[in-house]
């Protein structure tokens, strides 16, 4: 097996484990839940950068053109992040965080960007407990 096919099927199971645990365990945000969401999208955009370096900056527009597998994940990952999109938004703008950089920055990369707007979004919360 190459690394290619064993790091989808460890985040896979990570992913699985993070969803089951969290819909049991949390109940509320915490002070530093934060730093999850920050943690992912620094491991993210460090692994999507050598994806670059490997395989051009546009390597993932052949991936989804390629195919209807390819179409159907481009159209599930759009999806997704303006579900995220429309979900977060009203909290972030309570929070006053700037709409329109943060739009700019989830359309040019996507979950990287979503993480790291969830990231601050709940660093910024977690200021009021404080």
């Amino acid at each position: 097996m190459t690394i290619n096919s064993i790091l989808p099927q460890i985040t896979g199971v990570i992913a699985i484990i993070f969803i089951l645990s969290s819909s049991f365990i949390v109940k509320k945000p915490g002070k530093n839940s934060w730093m999850i969401p920050g943690l992912l999208s620094v491991a993210f955009l460090v692994f999507s950068l050598i994806s670059v370096f490997a395989e051009g900056p546009f390597g993932f527009w052949t991936e989804h053109t390629r195919n209807l597998w390819g179409n159907q994940i481009w159209f599930d990952l759009l999806l997704g992040v303006s579900i995220g999109w429309y979900f977060i938004l009203p909290r972030a703008r309570k929070e006053k965080m700037n709409i329109f950089l943060w739009g700019i920055i989830v359309l040019s990369s996507g979950c990287i960007g979503f993480t790291a707007m969830v990231a601050r979004l709940l660093y910024l919360e977690s200021g009021k407990e404080l």
